[in-house]
């Protein structure tokens, strides 16, 4: 018999958090793409763009556990809004940067406001989806990081020849008050919203075991959640991998550059062809674990088996120490980014799955500060690498140190969230 869906309003939303998300990596990402033109002028050394990225990353760390609890306590709507004014008046901040010291303060700035996103959005797919359906709507709004790192390699050159650095952060930062507009004219929580059918609110609501949430009920204090196994589970998983994500997006401009020469001053057809294929990654991921639990599968056994083919997926990376042309290393970076977002789509989908709603956000927000604390000292641990190869003239030997440590992340990850968590069982709050 065929499901009453009653509607599809809830698609609406997710393209919303998708293009918040795009704009959020667009942001994110455009500093590395600047890189070798602001490294000639600031006269930045690797382990200087080392200290700026883990500037952005420590901020990014405490903004995520701050916005978690905050948007569960203030509301999807009003907490996005807050956090998405934060991070666009700061990506525009970064074109009054002087010194190195700039722009340190402009990514820290950064950082704080864009912790909001992903609580947010997962929070937002947590009310607005039943759970079958949330790994997908997660993919499809995650895919966004993958068309802003899409995009930016094609719009940050032509900005940056036509107008200069500086108009490229004031450009991309403004673009997210665009989306502003249609956030708070098309969004509210489904029990508020107005265009939403009865028909549709109730197969959002299908979920045998989720409990009608009270108003009195909201509040869930984030220390609270620390002394639960199932909270450790999703932050091991995002401390491991994350910063595998921070060196994607940070370093694979400049590996391509060094490595072959690629001119980071014109549209960059490698780097645009790795990036689109995690956007294939992020959906098919998503799609994969939400086709196995329509099969019948139990959620906790279908979102297991998707995580670890895609730790498996990440594994070829290694290899790509020898690629000898860059078609093969776009091949075998490709596949790992792709993998990383697909293993992305679904974790996040582990913490609504093991926690009630009115947790989710404050729940994402720890396990998201974890693998940014993770992203912190990684960006270290590759500027000191890449700067003592660099400096012995082998810079290609520090990108196969870091590949072979990217390679093996996610098998680890998933070990020990196996460990943590055998059946994922629910958390009752």
């Amino acid at each position: 018999m065929k499901e009453n869906k009653g509607g599809n309003y809830r698609w609406v939303i997710v393209a919303l958090l998708f293009f918040a998300t795009t704009i959020n990596y667009l942001d994110r990402q455009i500093i590395g793409l600047l890189k070798p033109t602001l490294s000639t002028q600031f006269h930045w050394t690797e382990i200087d763009y080392g200290n700026i990225v883990m500037a952005f990353t420590a901020s990014y760390a405490i903004s995520l556990l701050l916005f978690g609890n905050f948007i569960d306590k203030i509301g999807t709507k009003l907490g996005y809004t807050i956090s998405l004014v934060i991070w666009s008046v700061a990506a525009m901040l970064h074109a009054a940067a002087k010194n190195t010291l700039g722009f340190i303060a402009a990514r820290s700035a950064l950082g704080l406001g864009e912790g909001g996103n992903f609580p947010a959005a997962i929070k937002t797919v947590a009310e607005w989806f039943p759970k079958k359906e949330r790994a997908l709507a997660t993919g499809i709004f995650n895919s966004g990081a993958n068309i802003g790192a899409v995009a930016a390699p094609i719009l940050v050159p032509w900005i940056l020849g036509i107008y200069g650095w500086q108009m490229a952060f004031i450009i991309t930062g403004a673009i997210g008050f665009i989306w502003l507009i249609f956030w708070l004219i098309f969004y509210e929580v489904p029990s508020k919203h107005k265009k939403l059918t009865a028909a549709e609110f109730e197969f959002i609501h299908s979920d045998v075991d989720e409990v009608v949430v009270k108003p009195d009920d909201e509040k869930v204090k984030w220390v609270q959640l620390l002394g639960i196994r199932q909270t450790w589970t999703f932050v091991a998983g995002k401390f491991l991998t994350d910063p595998v994500w921070y060196f994607f997006l940070f370093w694979l401009p400049s590996y391509f550059s060094s490595t072959f020469k690629l001119d980071l001053t014109k549209p960059s057809l490698p780097l645009v062809i790795v990036y689109s294929a995690t956007t294939i990654g992020s959906i098919g991921g998503g799609q994969l674990s939400s086709w196995l639990i329509k099969r019948g599968w139990p959620i906790f056994k279908a979102r297991k088996t998707s995580m670890l083919l895609f730790a498996i997926c990440v594994v070829p990376i290694i290899s790509a120490r020898f690629a000898t042309n860059v078609w093969q290393a776009v091949g075998l970076i490709g596949l790992a980014a792709a993998a990383h977002q697909a293993w992305s789509a679904n974790i996040f989908t582990t913490a609504s799955d093991m926690f009630p709603k009115k947790a989710v956000s404050s729940v994402v927000g720890i396990g998201s500060m974890a693998g940014a604390v993770g992203g912190f000292f990684f960006p270290k641990l590759i500027g000191y690498i890449l700067e003592t190869n660099k400096q012995a003239g082998h810079i290609v030997v520090g990108y196969n140190i870091i590949f072979f440590i990217c390679g093996c992340a996610y098998l680890l990850a998933w070990v020990i969230m196996h460990l943590l968590s055998p059946k994922m069982k629910k958390v009752d709050l």
